[in-house]
């Protein structure tokens, strides 16, 4: 299929071909349907009228009732898609999601699958402050039994929610709050990608650059510009899912390159760079011509101040800065 399509547009295209394939797939959230305006970003547009409102069901406003139904109708047979308004608001479901979702498969010895899908929306720059705006990944990296996913274009937004909504086992779907125009080649209908498997976005010879969702926007104009400047041959590995990461790849591209730098948007300490970084370490530690580094936010509470907001995101110069200190 030619012509483009943004992020909004994709996470919708995946959410309606899901529920036309397969009457199983419902919709939980917030204000979701049309009734209630489609969605506070206007995902679920259109939805409700199309598959009916037994199928799109806006709900009070309670995380742990979202959630909690979602991982109910799940056990009776759905696959539940539950929408958490923004990410920060999914800390009150964190007993669900971590002592419930992520652990029924294990408890019940394999029997018991949970196929939901939660989809959350996040990202600092827009001045939403500090209880709006945490890039939380690595909370749920850490759990065992929950797929974590940050699509970084359109394309993979279809692809990677798609199989999400399919997958037997819980999947956290983070789409981020500046991006959501943001246009890309539309893929073909029935798109779908594989969870848990990486994507070499760029190749390159002289380093690469780990990341996922919206700092790889960035990325790839830096490495369009310091191969047209400068020469410097810079390698993309987009890791699609954060959780299971894809390590065969990261490692088989660092190998090649001898150097690494780590990009997120959430602060560095504690990070899912730290893991990528010390996995990388271990494995090529007498390959390595640089120490691994990483381009990440601060260590703080999101500021809603403008200028402060600022100060506290990773910057694109950051991102430039690391990949010429790993050439020195």
């Amino acid at each position: 299929m030619s012509g483009t399509i943004n992020f909004t547009q994709a996470y919708q295209r995946a959410l309606y071909e899901s529920m036309e394939a397969d009457p199983s797939v419902i919709m939980l959230g917030e204000d979701i349907a049309d009734e209630e305006g489609g969605g506070v970003f206007k995902v679920t547009a259109g939805l409700s009228t199309k598959f009916g409102a037994e199928r799109v069901r806006t709900t009070p406003i309670s995380e742990q009732a979202i959630v909690g139904a979602a991982i109910g109708a799940s056990l009776a047979g759905m696959r539940p898609i539950a929408e958490i308004m923004l990410m920060n608001f999914i800390t009150v479901a964190m007993d669900q999601i971590v002592n419930h979702a992520a652990k029924l498969r294990f408890m019940s010895g394999g029997q018991t699958h949970v196929p939901i899908t939660i989809r959350t929306r996040t990202g600092a720059g827009i001045g939403a402050a500090g209880q709006h705006s945490d890039m939380l990944e690595a909370w749920f990296a850490h759990v065992a039994g929950i797929k974590v996913v940050v699509p970084s274009t359109p394309a993979d937004a279809v692809g990677l929610l798609s199989s999400c909504i399919f997958d037997d086992d819980p999947c956290l779907f983070i789409e981020d709050s500046l991006t959501r125009t943001v246009s890309g080649p539309e893929p073909d209908p029935g798109h779908r990608l594989p969870l848990g498997k990486a994507h070499v976005d760029r190749e390159g010879g002289d380093v690469t650059v780990i990341g996922y969702g919206r700092p790889l926007l960035d990325t790839r104009k830096i490495a369009a510009k310091l191969a047209d400047e400068e020469g410097i041959s810079v390698e993309i590995v987009d890791l699609r899912t954060v959780s299971p990461w894809d390590k065969e790849t990261v490692l088989n591209s660092v190998a090649k390159t001898g150097r690494a730098v780590v990009v997120h948007e959430a602060p560095r300490s504690f990070g899912v760079g730290a893991e990528v970084a010390a996995t990388i370490q271990e494995e090529l530690f007498g390959q390595l011509k640089a120490p691994v580094l990483r381009a990440t936010s601060r260590d703080v509470t999101v500021p809603f101040a403008r200028i402060l907001e600022q100060e506290y995101l990773y910057k694109p110069a950051d991102i430039e800065s690391a990949i010429k200190s790993t050439l020195k």
